[in-house]
């Protein structure tokens, strides 16, 4: 299964934030949507970095309440992990666990067209499993 046939069942819509934001904007955008990161793009299209509840916890504990104020570029993570809409799911799972990433913006020429979750990654590898499970069953049934 390749990455774009996840992207087909869960939509390709991405929630951005400018990296002049807050980091107090940016907790309000992701528990208004309830994401876990969002990309950081001053243009909606282009990735310039990624921000997760992680990256914002951390900064807190680093840099107390104060880093609400900050803006989103001085907690985000500027070297973002992205995929091509033909990478297979098995190859973006590899990925996610040796680098420890949990969600992965999808890039075509350069140009963002939608975000992968672990969770994705998980559901998509779940639903192979079923697919085969099914067809080694009938195999068995009907020989």
């Amino acid at each position: 299964m390749q990455i774009s046939q996840v992207l087909r069942r869960k939509g390709h819509e991405v929630v951005t934030v400018d990296g002049s934001e807050s980091v107090r904007t940016v907790l309000g955008l992701l528990a208004e949507h309830g994401l876990g990161a969002l990309v950081v793009s001053s243009d909606g299209r282009h990735v310039e970095g990624i921000v997760s509840e992680r990256d914002v916890a951390r900064g807190l504990h680093d840099r107390g309440a104060g880093l609400l104020a900050e803006p989103v570029s001085s907690v985000m993570t500027a070297h973002v992990h992205t995929c091509a809409p033909g990478a297979a799911v098995t190859d973006l799972a590899r990925t996610m666990t040796e680098q420890r990433v949990r969600h992965v913006p999808v890039v075509d020429g350069g140009v963002l067209v939608g975000i992968v979750s672990i969770g994705d990654v998980v559901k998509a590898r779940l639903d192979e499993f079923e697919a085969e499970r099914a067809q080694l069953v009938d195999y068995i049934q009907t020989g």
